[in-house]
């Protein structure tokens, strides 16, 4: 790997990455486009859509959802290089409300002080796309760009393990398609997802993601801002960094495959812009958790909402030793509609003989849930 800090102008390399650390999010987003000068020579009148991580409602601070200072950064560079036709796009997670996301993690301010209108695709309509044997409901309001900046997080996954540039796309599918993914599984749709949809920009937010969970609640400062024109490369370096190699994270080489992109490489060229820093590109490494209590779990085709949310409440009862006392698997996923089973999380799993209803179930109410079942489990095994 090639590490650099000279100054090669506004050229356009895919297998570069720009990295700017510091703590200011918005002059390390505005001095990363003005390095890197990514719409040289494109007219001033083309449709620009900002896709963020707004996952859920949850401000950026928990490490779940894109800085708005990095929002706010691009938009101020695009308007003051004259690009006026500018929207903010996304569509939460099933089950949250993007417009609530918007609000709470800053966007609508945004919004108002530069007028740069906020599109909820949840409530677009769709386009049919298909690559390959995959038919992809994809919102109708991508098809109408000419210049798409994705803006995600290099930050943990529970399902996926980490999510980054290739699959915060997901945001640009309707909900029901969102939930057909997990059914067919998540890897292949993602990396056909990329080979259908372009992204001609990538400025990933490392100021302090949630490095082992997508909902947040435990942020690490990593205090970088990544920028790159290849999400294979760009979720390679994010691999990297929350301690996998690209191989680990099965969309990765799929996406390769598919001509995407390449990932990270000996020959890959990263560049940090501030002359005064001289780390190696692997400066920072995070040492993912133990999470044993994932054992007691039985998931099948579940929506990333709820399994994120099972996944929290058991973090928290595991550090009460809650976890040991279960017997009986916890199930959870849309393969369990109409099945009979013993302990059930989600709606998918009502017709289980103990259930918690929800779409998905709230944290607290998962934990409540299943502490009264260790419980009652408990005084079974006493008696």
């Amino acid at each position: 790997m090639i590490i650099t800090q000279k100054d090669i102008g506004g050229d356009k390399i895919l297998n570069k990455l720009y990295i700017a650390q510091g703590d200011n999010p918005f002059k390390m987003t505005i001095d990363l486009l003005h390095k890197i000068n990514p719409l040289k020579g494109k007219d001033k009148d083309i449709a620009i859509g900002i896709k963020p991580n707004l996952v859920c409602a949850s401000p950026a601070s928990e490490g779940a959802t894109t800085h708005p200072e990095i929002i706010e950064g691009i938009i101020t560079y695009l308007l003051d290089e004259g690009f006026k036709d500018i929207k903010i796009i996304e569509g939460s997670w099933v089950g949250d409300s993007t417009k609530n996301a918007f609000k709470v993690c800053g966007y609508e301010e945004i919004s108002i002080k530069y007028n740069i209108p906020l599109i909820d695709l949840k409530d677009d309509s769709y386009i049919e796309k298909t690559h390959k044997d995959t038919c992809i409901k994809i919102c109708k309001t991508v098809f109408d760009l000419d210049y798409l900046i994705n803006v995600p997080l290099i930050k943990g996954h529970c399902q996926t393990k980490i999510t980054c540039a290739l699959k915060n796309l997901k945001g640009l599918i309707p909900d029901n398609e969102k939930r057909k993914f997990h059914t067919i599984g998540l890897y292949k749709p993602i990396a056909y997802l990329n080979a259908i949809i372009k992204q001609d920009l990538i400025l990933a937010d490392g100021i302090c993601p949630d490095p082992y969970f997508e909902e947040g609640g435990r942020p690490e400062r990593l205090n970088r801002i990544v920028a790159g024109f290849d999400p294979v490369l760009m979720d390679s370096y994010a691999a990297q960094v929350l301690g996998y190699k690209y191989n680990d994270i099965k969309y990765i080489p799929i996406a390769h495959h598919e001509g995407v992109g390449n990932p990270i490489g000996d020959d890959t060229e990263i560049e940090y812009i501030y002359d005064a820093i001289s780390q190696p590109a692997d400066d920072i490494v995070i040492v993912q958790k133990d999470k044993k209590y994932l054992n007691i779990v039985d998931e099948a085709d579940a929506c990333s909402a709820c399994y994120s949310n099972l996944v929290s409440a058991l973090e928290k009862l595991d550090e009460s030793g809650i976890t040991d006392k279960f017997a009986d698997q916890i199930c959870i996923g849309q393969a369990y509609k109409g099945y009979k089973g013993v302990i059930g999380v989600g709606n998918c799993t009502s017709s289980f003989d103990k259930f918690l209803p929800g779409c998905p179930p709230s944290v607290d109410a998962i934990i409540e849930f299943l502490s009264n079942i260790a419980g009652d489990d408990e005084k079974k095994s006493t008696r």
